[in-house]
Protein backbone atom coordinates (compact mmCIF):
# COMPACT_ATOMS: atom_id res chain seq x y z
CA UNK A 1 0.00 0.00 0.00
CA UNK A 2 1.32 3.47 -1.00
CA UNK A 3 0.45 6.35 1.32
CA UNK A 4 0.68 10.08 0.57
CA UNK A 5 -0.18 12.70 3.16
CA UNK A 6 -0.15 16.31 2.01
CA UNK A 7 -2.00 19.62 2.18
CA UNK A 8 -1.37 20.73 -1.41
CA UNK A 9 -3.85 20.35 -4.25
CA UNK A 10 -1.63 18.11 -6.39
CA UNK A 11 -2.27 16.14 -9.54
CA UNK A 12 -2.09 12.35 -9.44
CA UNK A 13 -1.86 9.99 -12.40
CA UNK A 14 -1.93 6.23 -12.76
CA UNK A 15 -0.18 5.03 -15.91
CA UNK A 16 -1.22 1.92 -17.73
CA UNK A 17 0.95 -1.16 -17.14
CA UNK A 18 2.63 -2.51 -20.26
CA UNK A 19 3.78 -5.84 -18.81
CA UNK A 20 1.05 -8.44 -18.51
CA UNK A 21 1.15 -10.78 -15.51
CA UNK A 22 -1.18 -13.71 -15.04
CA UNK A 23 -1.73 -13.09 -11.36
CA UNK A 24 -3.32 -9.71 -12.18
CA UNK A 25 -6.14 -11.14 -14.32
CA UNK A 26 -8.80 -10.11 -11.80
CA UNK A 27 -6.89 -7.33 -10.07
CA UNK A 28 -7.91 -3.72 -9.53
CA UNK A 29 -6.29 -0.66 -8.00
CA UNK A 30 -8.22 1.33 -5.41
CA UNK A 31 -7.27 4.90 -4.64
CA UNK A 32 -8.79 6.11 -1.38
CA UNK A 33 -8.75 9.78 -0.42
CA UNK A 34 -9.68 10.73 3.14
CA UNK A 35 -9.59 14.03 4.97
CA UNK A 36 -11.17 15.89 7.85
CA UNK A 37 -12.93 18.34 5.51
CA UNK A 38 -14.98 18.07 2.33
CA UNK A 39 -13.23 17.64 -1.01
CA UNK A 40 -13.99 16.56 -4.57
CA UNK A 41 -12.18 14.89 -7.45
CA UNK A 42 -11.55 16.66 -10.75
CA UNK A 43 -10.47 14.54 -13.71
CA UNK A 44 -7.99 16.50 -15.79
CA UNK A 45 -7.60 14.05 -18.66
CA UNK A 46 -9.84 13.76 -21.69
CA UNK A 47 -11.88 11.07 -20.04
CA UNK A 48 -14.99 13.21 -20.37
CA UNK A 49 -14.34 15.22 -23.54
CA UNK A 50 -17.61 17.14 -23.49
CA UNK A 51 -16.48 20.23 -25.37
CA UNK A 52 -16.41 18.56 -28.78
CA UNK A 53 -18.14 15.16 -28.53
CA UNK A 54 -17.64 13.08 -31.66
CA UNK A 55 -19.93 10.11 -31.14
CA UNK A 56 -23.27 9.30 -29.53
CA UNK A 57 -21.43 7.39 -26.82
CA UNK A 58 -19.41 10.50 -26.00
CA UNK A 59 -22.62 12.54 -25.66
CA UNK A 60 -24.06 9.92 -23.30
CA UNK A 61 -20.86 10.02 -21.24
CA UNK A 62 -21.08 13.79 -20.92
CA UNK A 63 -24.75 13.76 -19.97
CA UNK A 64 -24.15 11.18 -17.25
CA UNK A 65 -21.09 13.04 -16.00
CA UNK A 66 -22.96 16.32 -15.78
CA UNK A 67 -26.02 14.95 -14.02
CA UNK A 68 -24.40 12.38 -11.73
CA UNK A 69 -21.18 14.00 -10.65
CA UNK A 70 -20.60 12.97 -7.00
CA UNK A 71 -20.76 15.81 -4.49
CA UNK A 72 -18.08 16.73 -2.02
CA UNK A 73 -17.15 14.13 0.57
CA UNK A 74 -14.43 13.47 3.07
CA UNK A 75 -14.00 9.83 1.96
CA UNK A 76 -13.70 9.13 -1.78
CA UNK A 77 -12.70 5.80 -3.34
CA UNK A 78 -11.69 5.44 -6.99
CA UNK A 79 -11.40 2.01 -8.64
CA UNK A 80 -8.90 1.90 -11.52
CA UNK A 81 -8.21 -0.84 -14.03
CA UNK A 82 -4.42 -1.39 -13.97
CA UNK A 83 -4.40 -2.22 -17.70
CA UNK A 84 -6.89 0.43 -18.79
CA UNK A 85 -6.39 4.00 -19.89
CA UNK A 86 -4.23 6.47 -17.99
CA UNK A 87 -6.24 8.20 -15.28
CA UNK A 88 -5.26 11.61 -13.91
CA UNK A 89 -7.13 13.57 -11.27
CA UNK A 90 -6.60 16.37 -8.83
CA UNK A 91 -7.99 16.89 -5.36
CA UNK A 92 -10.09 20.02 -5.01
CA UNK A 93 -10.93 21.15 -1.47
CA UNK A 94 -14.37 22.60 -0.84
CA UNK A 95 -13.35 25.57 1.33
CA UNK A 96 -9.70 25.75 2.24
CA UNK A 97 -6.50 23.82 2.02
CA UNK A 98 -6.27 21.10 4.61
CA UNK A 99 -4.39 17.85 5.10
CA UNK A 100 -5.69 14.84 3.21
CA UNK A 101 -4.38 11.31 2.74
CA UNK A 102 -4.13 9.41 -0.54
CA UNK A 103 -3.69 5.64 -0.19
CA UNK A 104 -3.24 3.22 -3.09
CA UNK A 105 -4.06 -0.45 -2.60
CA UNK A 106 -3.91 -3.24 -5.16
CA UNK A 107 -6.38 -6.10 -4.91
CA UNK A 108 -4.79 -9.19 -6.44
CA UNK A 109 -8.22 -10.80 -6.80
CA UNK A 110 -11.20 -8.48 -6.96
CA UNK A 111 -14.12 -10.74 -6.14
CA UNK A 112 -16.54 -8.46 -7.99
CA UNK A 113 -14.61 -8.98 -11.22
CA UNK A 114 -14.33 -12.70 -10.55
CA UNK A 115 -18.07 -13.05 -9.94
CA UNK A 116 -18.84 -11.12 -13.13
CA UNK A 117 -16.49 -13.43 -15.05
CA UNK A 118 -18.04 -16.61 -13.61
CA UNK A 119 -21.54 -15.26 -14.27
CA UNK A 120 -20.60 -14.75 -17.92
CA UNK A 121 -19.24 -18.30 -18.25
CA UNK A 122 -22.33 -19.80 -16.59
CA UNK A 123 -24.72 -17.72 -18.68
CA UNK A 124 -23.01 -18.70 -21.94
CA UNK A 125 -23.23 -22.47 -21.42
CA UNK A 126 -26.72 -22.47 -19.86
CA UNK A 127 -28.30 -19.90 -22.19
CA UNK A 128 -30.46 -22.49 -23.97
CA UNK A 129 -31.77 -23.96 -20.71
CA UNK A 130 -32.54 -20.55 -19.23
CA UNK A 131 -34.33 -19.40 -22.39
CA UNK A 132 -36.91 -22.18 -21.86
CA UNK A 133 -37.58 -21.43 -18.18
CA UNK A 134 -40.72 -19.36 -17.32
CA UNK A 135 -39.20 -18.27 -13.99
CA UNK A 136 -36.16 -16.89 -15.75
CA UNK A 137 -38.40 -15.16 -18.30
CA UNK A 138 -40.36 -13.22 -15.66
CA UNK A 139 -37.32 -12.41 -13.49
CA UNK A 140 -35.11 -11.36 -16.41
CA UNK A 141 -37.94 -9.29 -17.91
CA UNK A 142 -38.38 -7.44 -14.62
CA UNK A 143 -34.62 -6.85 -14.30
CA UNK A 144 -34.46 -5.72 -17.93
CA UNK A 145 -37.16 -3.14 -17.29
CA UNK A 146 -35.33 -1.84 -14.22
CA UNK A 147 -31.76 -1.75 -15.53
CA UNK A 148 -32.31 -1.22 -19.26
CA UNK A 149 -35.51 0.73 -19.61
CA UNK A 150 -34.69 1.87 -23.16
CA UNK A 151 -34.32 -1.71 -24.40
CA UNK A 152 -37.51 -2.78 -22.61
CA UNK A 153 -39.55 0.07 -24.10
CA UNK A 154 -38.15 -0.64 -27.57
CA UNK A 155 -39.24 -4.28 -27.31
CA UNK A 156 -42.75 -3.14 -26.39
CA UNK A 157 -43.08 -0.83 -29.41
CA UNK A 158 -41.49 -3.32 -31.81
CA UNK A 159 -44.72 -3.92 -33.75
CA UNK A 160 -45.06 -0.19 -34.47
CA UNK A 161 -41.65 -0.03 -36.21
CA UNK A 162 -42.19 -0.84 -39.92
CA UNK A 163 -38.66 -1.95 -40.89
CA UNK A 164 -36.53 -4.55 -39.19
CA UNK A 165 -33.36 -2.68 -40.10
CA UNK A 166 -34.59 0.38 -38.21
CA UNK A 167 -35.55 -1.74 -35.23
CA UNK A 168 -32.17 -3.46 -35.02
CA UNK A 169 -30.32 -0.16 -35.41
CA UNK A 170 -32.33 1.28 -32.52
CA UNK A 171 -31.83 -1.93 -30.53
CA UNK A 172 -28.04 -1.77 -30.88
CA UNK A 173 -28.00 1.90 -29.87
CA UNK A 174 -30.32 1.39 -26.89
CA UNK A 175 -28.41 -1.70 -25.80
CA UNK A 176 -24.99 -0.04 -25.70
CA UNK A 177 -26.43 3.12 -24.16
CA UNK A 178 -28.14 1.12 -21.42
CA UNK A 179 -25.03 -0.95 -20.71
CA UNK A 180 -22.93 2.19 -20.41
CA UNK A 181 -25.47 3.90 -18.15
CA UNK A 182 -25.56 0.85 -15.86
CA UNK A 183 -21.76 0.70 -15.85
CA UNK A 184 -21.44 4.33 -14.87
CA UNK A 185 -24.11 4.04 -12.20
CA UNK A 186 -22.28 1.07 -10.69
CA UNK A 187 -19.20 3.27 -10.27
CA UNK A 188 -21.24 5.83 -8.29
CA UNK A 189 -23.62 3.36 -6.65
CA UNK A 190 -22.45 4.09 -3.13
CA UNK A 191 -22.93 7.84 -3.52
CA UNK A 192 -26.29 7.44 -5.26
CA UNK A 193 -27.61 5.16 -2.53
CA UNK A 194 -26.58 7.54 0.22
CA UNK A 195 -27.93 10.70 -1.44
CA UNK A 196 -30.99 9.44 -3.37
CA UNK A 197 -32.13 6.32 -1.55
CA UNK A 198 -35.86 7.15 -1.66
CA UNK A 199 -35.81 7.91 -5.41
CA UNK A 200 -33.93 4.69 -6.20
CA UNK A 201 -36.38 2.57 -4.19
CA UNK A 202 -39.35 4.30 -5.81
CA UNK A 203 -37.91 3.78 -9.29
CA UNK A 204 -37.18 0.09 -8.66
CA UNK A 205 -40.65 -0.51 -7.20
CA UNK A 206 -42.63 1.29 -9.92
CA UNK A 207 -40.63 0.14 -12.93
CA UNK A 208 -40.31 -3.41 -11.55
CA UNK A 209 -44.08 -3.75 -11.11
CA UNK A 210 -44.79 -2.37 -14.58
CA UNK A 211 -42.18 -4.66 -16.16
CA UNK A 212 -43.53 -7.75 -14.40
CA UNK A 213 -47.10 -6.86 -15.43
CA UNK A 214 -46.09 -6.53 -19.07
CA UNK A 215 -44.17 -9.82 -19.00
CA UNK A 216 -47.08 -11.60 -17.31
CA UNK A 217 -49.50 -10.25 -19.92
CA UNK A 218 -47.43 -11.53 -22.84
CA UNK A 219 -46.58 -14.85 -21.13
CA UNK A 220 -43.45 -16.98 -21.52
CA UNK A 221 -41.91 -17.59 -24.91
CA UNK A 222 -43.52 -20.45 -26.82
CA UNK A 223 -42.11 -20.23 -30.34
CA UNK A 224 -38.80 -21.95 -30.96
CA UNK A 225 -37.57 -18.99 -32.95
CA UNK A 226 -38.14 -16.60 -30.04
CA UNK A 227 -36.37 -18.95 -27.62
CA UNK A 228 -33.41 -19.23 -29.96
CA UNK A 229 -33.23 -15.46 -30.27
CA UNK A 230 -33.31 -15.13 -26.47
CA UNK A 231 -30.55 -17.74 -26.12
CA UNK A 232 -28.36 -15.83 -28.60
CA UNK A 233 -29.01 -12.59 -26.71
CA UNK A 234 -28.00 -14.24 -23.44
CA UNK A 235 -24.82 -15.57 -25.01
CA UNK A 236 -23.96 -12.10 -26.32
CA UNK A 237 -24.54 -10.68 -22.85
CA UNK A 238 -22.38 -13.43 -21.37
CA UNK A 239 -19.48 -12.49 -23.66
CA UNK A 240 -19.78 -8.88 -22.49
CA UNK A 241 -19.69 -10.08 -18.88
CA UNK A 242 -16.61 -12.18 -19.58
CA UNK A 243 -14.87 -9.19 -21.13
CA UNK A 244 -15.88 -6.91 -18.24
CA UNK A 245 -14.82 -9.51 -15.65
CA UNK A 246 -11.17 -9.65 -16.70
CA UNK A 247 -8.76 -6.79 -16.04
CA UNK A 248 -6.43 -7.63 -18.95
CA UNK A 249 -8.09 -7.02 -22.35
CA UNK A 250 -5.84 -9.52 -24.18
CA UNK A 251 -6.72 -12.29 -21.75
CA UNK A 252 -10.41 -11.38 -21.96
CA UNK A 253 -10.36 -11.70 -25.76
CA UNK A 254 -8.54 -15.03 -25.53
CA UNK A 255 -11.11 -16.39 -23.07
CA UNK A 256 -13.95 -15.25 -25.30
CA UNK A 257 -12.38 -17.05 -28.27
CA UNK A 258 -11.97 -20.21 -26.21
CA UNK A 259 -15.60 -20.08 -25.10
CA UNK A 260 -16.82 -19.60 -28.66
CA UNK A 261 -14.53 -22.37 -29.92
CA UNK A 262 -15.85 -24.79 -27.31
CA UNK A 263 -19.38 -24.03 -28.45
CA UNK A 264 -18.53 -24.44 -32.13
CA UNK A 265 -16.51 -27.64 -31.60
CA UNK A 266 -19.20 -29.20 -29.41
CA UNK A 267 -21.04 -30.93 -32.27
CA UNK A 268 -17.92 -32.24 -34.11
CA UNK A 269 -16.59 -33.66 -30.84
CA UNK A 270 -19.88 -35.42 -30.18
CA UNK A 271 -19.89 -36.85 -33.72
CA UNK A 272 -16.28 -38.02 -33.30
CA UNK A 273 -17.12 -39.68 -29.99
CA UNK A 274 -20.09 -41.46 -31.59
CA UNK A 275 -17.97 -42.76 -34.49
CA UNK A 276 -15.30 -43.93 -32.06
CA UNK A 277 -17.92 -45.79 -30.01
CA UNK A 278 -19.32 -47.46 -33.13
CA UNK A 279 -15.89 -48.55 -34.36
CA UNK A 280 -14.96 -49.91 -30.96
CA UNK A 281 -18.20 -51.87 -30.92
CA UNK A 282 -17.55 -53.30 -34.40
CA UNK A 283 -13.91 -54.30 -33.96
CA UNK A 284 -13.98 -55.43 -30.34
CA UNK A 285 -15.43 -58.85 -29.62
CA UNK A 286 -17.59 -58.96 -26.55
CA UNK A 287 -16.52 -61.45 -23.91
CA UNK A 288 -19.11 -64.05 -23.14
CA UNK A 289 -20.05 -64.10 -19.50
CA UNK A 290 -20.55 -67.65 -18.26
CA UNK A 291 -22.74 -68.02 -15.20
CA UNK A 292 -23.16 -71.36 -13.48
CA UNK A 293 -26.53 -72.36 -12.07
CA UNK A 294 -27.06 -73.37 -8.51
CA UNK A 295 -28.86 -76.60 -7.71
CA UNK A 296 -32.06 -74.78 -6.80
CA UNK A 297 -31.98 -72.71 -10.00
CA UNK A 298 -31.38 -75.89 -12.02
CA UNK A 299 -34.38 -77.65 -10.43
CA UNK A 300 -36.63 -74.60 -10.95
CA UNK A 301 -35.68 -74.25 -14.62
CA UNK A 302 -36.00 -77.99 -15.21
CA UNK A 303 -39.49 -78.10 -13.64
CA UNK A 304 -40.60 -75.04 -15.66
CA UNK A 305 -39.24 -76.43 -18.93
CA UNK A 306 -40.83 -79.85 -18.32
CA UNK A 307 -44.23 -78.35 -17.48
CA UNK A 308 -44.10 -76.13 -20.57
CA UNK A 309 -43.10 -79.01 -22.84
CA UNK A 310 -45.87 -81.27 -21.48
CA UNK A 311 -48.44 -78.54 -22.03
CA UNK A 312 -47.26 -78.09 -25.63
CA UNK A 313 -47.52 -81.86 -26.16
CA UNK A 314 -51.07 -81.89 -24.72
CA UNK A 315 -52.11 -79.05 -27.05
CA UNK A 316 -50.59 -80.84 -30.04
CA UNK A 317 -52.44 -84.06 -29.19
CA UNK A 318 -55.75 -82.18 -28.93
CA UNK A 319 -55.36 -80.55 -32.35
CA UNK A 320 -57.66 -81.81 -35.16
CA UNK A 321 -54.77 -82.93 -37.38
CA UNK A 322 -53.19 -85.24 -34.79
CA UNK A 323 -53.33 -88.96 -35.78
CA UNK A 324 -54.76 -90.21 -32.48
CA UNK A 325 -55.56 -93.81 -33.61
CA UNK A 326 -52.07 -94.32 -34.96
CA UNK A 327 -50.51 -93.04 -31.73
CA UNK A 328 -52.76 -95.22 -29.52
CA UNK A 329 -51.96 -98.33 -31.54
CA UNK A 330 -48.25 -97.87 -30.87
CA UNK A 331 -48.45 -97.15 -27.10
CA UNK A 332 -48.08 -99.75 -24.33
CA UNK A 333 -50.36 -97.81 -21.96
CA UNK A 334 -53.04 -96.05 -24.03
CA UNK A 335 -55.22 -95.37 -20.94
CA UNK A 336 -52.42 -93.33 -19.30
CA UNK A 337 -52.02 -91.40 -22.55
CA UNK A 338 -55.75 -90.68 -22.69
CA UNK A 339 -55.72 -89.42 -19.09
CA UNK A 340 -52.76 -87.16 -19.91
CA UNK A 341 -54.53 -85.65 -22.96
CA UNK A 342 -57.64 -84.98 -20.86
CA UNK A 343 -55.58 -83.08 -18.24
CA UNK A 344 -54.28 -85.81 -15.96
CA UNK A 345 -50.73 -86.62 -14.97
CA UNK A 346 -48.33 -88.18 -17.43
CA UNK A 347 -47.03 -90.56 -14.74
CA UNK A 348 -48.75 -93.49 -13.16
CA UNK A 349 -48.86 -93.93 -9.34
CA UNK A 350 -46.42 -96.85 -9.63
CA UNK A 351 -43.90 -94.71 -11.54
CA UNK A 352 -44.16 -91.94 -8.94
CA UNK A 353 -43.56 -94.43 -6.11
CA UNK A 354 -40.50 -95.91 -7.80
CA UNK A 355 -39.07 -92.42 -8.41
CA UNK A 356 -39.47 -91.46 -4.75
CA UNK A 357 -37.80 -94.69 -3.61
CA UNK A 358 -34.87 -94.08 -5.91
CA UNK A 359 -34.34 -90.25 -5.80
CA UNK A 360 -36.32 -89.07 -2.74
CA UNK A 361 -35.00 -87.94 0.63
CA UNK A 362 -34.67 -91.54 1.81
CA UNK A 363 -33.85 -92.91 -1.61
CA UNK A 364 -31.04 -95.21 -2.60
CA UNK A 365 -29.37 -92.63 -4.83
CA UNK A 366 -29.05 -90.04 -2.04
CA UNK A 367 -27.85 -92.68 0.41
CA UNK A 368 -25.18 -93.81 -2.01
CA UNK A 369 -23.99 -90.21 -2.48
CA UNK A 370 -23.76 -89.58 1.28
CA UNK A 371 -22.14 -92.82 2.49
CA UNK A 372 -19.94 -93.77 -0.45
CA UNK A 373 -16.73 -92.69 1.34
CA UNK A 374 -13.35 -93.33 -0.13
CA UNK A 375 -11.33 -95.94 1.72
CA UNK A 376 -7.56 -95.63 2.28
CA UNK A 377 -7.01 -98.47 -0.18
CA UNK A 378 -8.73 -96.48 -2.94
CA UNK A 379 -6.49 -93.43 -2.45
CA UNK A 380 -3.85 -92.98 -5.14
CA UNK A 381 -0.32 -93.94 -4.18
CA UNK A 382 2.41 -91.29 -4.00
Amino acid sequence: MDLIKTSQSDCYCYNQKSQVKWKYIWSTVQVKITSSGLLSIVYITERYNCQYPETILSIIKCVIHNFWTPKESNDITITINPYGETVCFSVKPARKIFIYTVSVNRNIVDFKLFLVFMAGIFLFFYAKTLSQSPVFFYSSGTMLGILMTLVFVLLLVKKFIPKYSTFWALMVGCWFASVYVVWQLMDNLKWLWCENRIYILGYVLVVGCVSFTVCYKHGPLVEERSRTLLAWTLQLLSLLLVYAGVAIPQVACAVMLLVLSSKVLHFPLRALAYVRWKMKKWFTSEKLVVKFLTEDEYREQADAATTRALEDLRQACCSPGFPSWLAVSRLRAPKTFADFVLGGSHLSPEEIRLHEEQYGLAGAFLEEQLFNLRTPDSLPAH
